[in-house]
């Protein structure tokens, strides 16, 4: 829970050759944006598909994330992919890191005894970044979330120009208006709103239930004001 960024790429590469030069590209331009820290593009396949091979936390997240689902007649199937191109980006304090890349997934998988199509053809990635947390005020308030948010979607801005984005939902709806104000008090009222509902969890389970927007130093009084606009409503 919290305001995300959420982002598909696609691209048909005809090998993975050529899938992990324009992942390289991608990741280059991350190395030229202010992240944090930006990880190495790692090429996994086989054996190293699995998490408990994982090199590390980082690897493990990123191969939940390459984990793809699709809708069939009994609910929803896991499509795992057979290769993967990808990396790991760190916006900065209290951000979620923003794992990019490509994946190679199977025509067809077994659901209940039979063989489905995934429809998942030529390379994909689909992922989302958490910004929200790094607007609390101890990691650096609205300028950290600014900076945060705005790193991310500088490099989908650059996948696009890589022919590589297929859709971006922008919960701060900064990629549709460009707008930085308007960003800044989304983030705002998803902060009161947030706090408001925890801490009507907490009037009902105890002052124990924790979330991120706990650890905000002005916790109680987001709470207030959210609870104030939930009135006012």
């Amino acid at each position: 829970m919290g305001l995300t960024i959420h982002y598909r790429l696609h691209a048909d590469a005809p090998s993975a050759a050529v899938a992990r030069q324009v992942v390289e590209r991608l990741h280059q331009a991350a190395m030229d944006l202010p992240f944090v820290e930006v990880g190495d593009v790692v090429e996994l396949a086989g054996d190293a598909l699995r998490f408990d091979k994982a090199q590390n936390d980082e690897v493990r997240w990123l191969l939940v994330q390459s984990t793809h689902w699709i809708k069939n007649e009994t609910g929803v199937a896991q499509v795992r992919p057979s290769r993967v191109i990808a990396f790991t980006a760190w916006p900065g304090r209290g951000c979620e890191v923003a794992n990019l890349g490509l994946c190679r997934y199977p025509a067809k998988i077994e659901v209940a005894g039979r063989a489905v199509d995934t429809g998942l053809d030529g390379w994909h990635w689909e992922s989302f970044c958490k910004t929200q947390y790094a607007s609390n005020p101890s990691d650096g308030g609205i300028e950290n979330f600014l900076r945060c948010h705005l790193t991310v979607i500088k490099l989908l801005d650059h996948a696009r120009q890589l022919n590589l984005l297929a859709e971006v939902k922008d919960e701060g709806g900064f990629w549709e208006c460009r707008d930085v104000v308007v960003l800044a008090e989304t983030v705002g009222e998803w902060n009161r709103h947030l706090a408001a509902i925890v801490g009507r969890w907490q009037d009902w389970f105890g002052d124990d239930f924790l979330a991120p927007i706990t650890d905000y130093p002005d916790f109680e009084r987001l709470e207030a004001e959210g609870r104030n606009d939930d009135a006012n409503e």
